[in-house]
């Protein structure tokens, strides 16, 4: 298809897998370590540098159109995601790294497995793809720590307020292992995920686009509410706060003393943008221009007792995750699989980013044999993570199958898209053409 399309054989080719969160949702942008997988469904760049400084982007799937552009002229508009943004987001964040006026052009074909809109990081697979790519072609290094700080900030310019989980396992993946995300500084440790249990990820068939709406962007702008008024009312420096966990270290307490502080010093009740100002002394132009966010200034209420609390306590599950992984008592699947569970009800009744098919999907993966199952991703749809003992499994599939899907007539993807076991898989990686 490259030939057909460009004329040309690709000199490279690049591959960015997806992931899968097992647990810690919508944390990291809260500055919070969090444990996902590279899943094996990645996407695919074949790539050949040309001696024209123009870009031109194509794609296997017929739905998405070709694109092409000056290398000196990326525009990325943010009113609408469409797919070769994400290509233009990892190409600019290696342009603008190094300062390159006029960069080398390419002709670039690009395929991938990995659904879309469906909580599997598909999008940040195709900035990091997108990046590497860039990087090769220019000639240029960079450490893996490098790529995926400058992928997480490039995605950006889609207008996503996200912290860094996705591309950062997408660099840092290795087969075999799950990865504890730590950031500020930025690193990735092993975490050996039990042998008697596989994960299952199922596909709600419910399509969410992180960029298409504000959802995810007034999560973000909650949480960093939140953490202006936590440390507001302990007599901080509020206004250079912007995440939940510089509160804590500020303070120097645990997660628990910090459940205990949101407690106290915030309320149960939506917090009007009136009573935001009058809490912090500022005014509502204030708000508008230093704290919320270019898609997130008609919002008029904020829950900023609810996020707060689920991201401490959805802090505290990772920690406790990773330790009964290394602990590894008898009981490991079942301990795991309520941290799971518990993590779920915090994100459908705390964060509520969870959907009826959702919280419909996680009750039949318990039923059928699932000792935890919760949603994965930024939630509103996509897809859920369970853990299931290996001997259960082909039972597992079977009726889950049955019961969601058949019931459904669910007929978007094809039936291995949707449900499926998973196992740790590697991270991006550059082939040269033989």
């Amino acid at each position: 298809m490259f030939k057909s399309k460009f004329g040309s054989i690709p000199k490279y080719y690049v591959r960015a897998p997806g992931r899968v969160n097992i647990i810690g949702e919508h944390i990291d942008y809260c500055g919070y370590s969090v444990l996902p997988m590279a899943v094996e469904q990645d996407m695919l760049i074949a790539v050949e540098p040309v001696k024209t400084h123009t870009l031109q982007l194509a794609n296997t799937n017929p739905l998405y159109p070709d694109f092409s552009t000056s290398v000196n002229n990326i525009q990325i508009d943010k009113t609408k995601p469409l797919w070769h943004n994400y290509f233009l987001c990892g190409f600019k964040g290696i342009q603008e790294h190094f300062g390159l006026s006029n960069p080398t052009g390419m002709n670039c074909l690009v395929d991938g497995n990995i659904p879309p809109s469906s909580g599997l990081s598909s999008s940040s697979a195709l900035v990091c793809c997108a990046g590497l790519v860039t990087l090769t072609v220019l000639g240029m290094s960079l450490s893996k720590v490098e790529l995926a700080e400058i992928c997480a900030k490039s995605e950006r310019y889609i207008g996503t307020e996200g912290g860094g989980m996705d591309q950062s396992i997408s660099f840092l993946a290795e087969e075999g292992t799950a990865k504890l995300i730590e950031f500020n500084p930025l690193r990735a440790t092993d975490v050996k995920l039990p042998s008697g249990a596989v994960f299952v990820i199922a596909n709600s068939c419910v399509q969410m686009n992180k960029a298409a709406t504000s959802h995810f962007n007034v999560r973000v702008v909650e949480c960093r509410l939140a953490a202006k008024l936590l440390a507001k009312h302990k007599g901080l420096q509020w206004d250079e706060v912007m995440r939940l966990e510089e509160v804590q270290a500020k303070l120097g307490v645990s997660l628990e003393a910090m459940l205990l502080l949101t407690k106290e010093a915030l309320h149960p009740e939506p917090y009007s943008r009136e009573e935001i100002c009058m809490c912090l002394g500022i005014s509502l132009e204030d708000l508008r221009t230093q704290i919320l966010t270019p898609n997130t200034q008609d919002v008029l209420v904020f829950k900023l007792y609810q996020r707060a609390k689920h991201v401490y306590s959805e802090a505290a599950r990772v920690l406790r995750f990773k330790a009964i992984c290394e602990e590894a008592p008898d009981n490991t699947v079942q301990l795991l699989g309520e941290l799971m569970n518990q993590s779920h009800g915090s994100c459908r009744d705390l964060y509520e980013c969870s959907c009826s098919e959702l919280d419909q999907l996680v009750d039949i993966c318990r039923k059928f044999g699932a000792q935890g199952s919760r949603l994965t991703g930024a939630g509103w749809g996509g897809c859920t993570v369970s853990i299931v003992p290996a001997d259960k499994l082909p039972d597992f599939l079977a009726n889950v199958q049955d019961a969601y899907y058949k019931r459904r007539h669910h007929s978007e993807a094809p039936e291995k898209q949707n449900l499926f076991a998973t196992k740790p898989g590697g991270g991006a990686l550059v082939f040269l053409e033989a």
